[in-house]
Parts: structure tokens; sequence; C-alpha cells
């Protein structure tokens, strides 16, 4: 997944979140993630950390892929939210600052099935 403004790339391994349970269950559970990994939730403009293991970066998304909030290292045991948003892309921790990635840009995305 890349950010088109910026020229950047965010990840090199998208997992969808799309069905009521894969929303649902999101991150929980899973211990670590690969170099390169993001979970896109959709639909969503709602996400929590609770039970969570480590702090995740989450991008919030409108329909038309436009970033319209960030959150950076949102820590275990927190919510974060956009009513703007349809979307949100979670991230480890750090992709954010690394990738220069602001409010207003847009991604484009390029998803795997596993």
């Amino acid at each position: 997944m890349d950010n088109v403004t910026r020229g950047t790339t965010l990840a090199t391994r998208t997992l969808i979140a799309g069905t009521s349970a894969e929303r649902r269950r999101g991150l929980l559970g899973t211990e670590s993630w690969r170099p390169g990994d993001a979970l896109w939730i959709a639909p969503c403009e709602a996400i929590h950390t609770l039970g969570m293991q480590w702090p995740i970066d989450a991008i919030f998304l409108d329909k038309g892929k436009r970033i319209r909030k960030l959150s950076r290292s949102l820590r275990p045991w927190r919510i974060a939210l956009c009513w703007t948003a349809v979307s949100v892309l979670e991230l480890p921790a750090g992709a954010l600052l690394e990738s220069a990635t602001e409010v207003g840009d847009i991604l484009a995305f390029h998803l795997t099935s596993d």
C-alpha cells in the first residue's frame, strides 16, 4: 500500500477485515506482525486496542481513500474514531512517521488474499 501523495510505501502486504467476524477480531490474538504488514478494516469508523499487546498506527480513510484522521502509536486499551471515515488502516507503530504520512494524503491499495 502506497501513499500516492508522498510517494512512499506504507505496507507491502495488506490484509482485509471485511466480514463482521473479521472486523470484530481485527488484530486481537495476533502475537506479532511481519515487516510490511497492514490490516484494512472496512467498513469502519472506530477502533479499539482493548486486549492488544503492542501499539499501532491507525489511518482513518474516506471513500476516496483520502486520509481524514491519523492516530499515531495508539497504545493498548485505547479507542480511536472518526465519524467521517468509512474504513481504517492499521499499521505497526512508527509506520506513519517513517512514511511522512499526513491528513489529506491519498492512499493506493495493493491487496493480498492470504
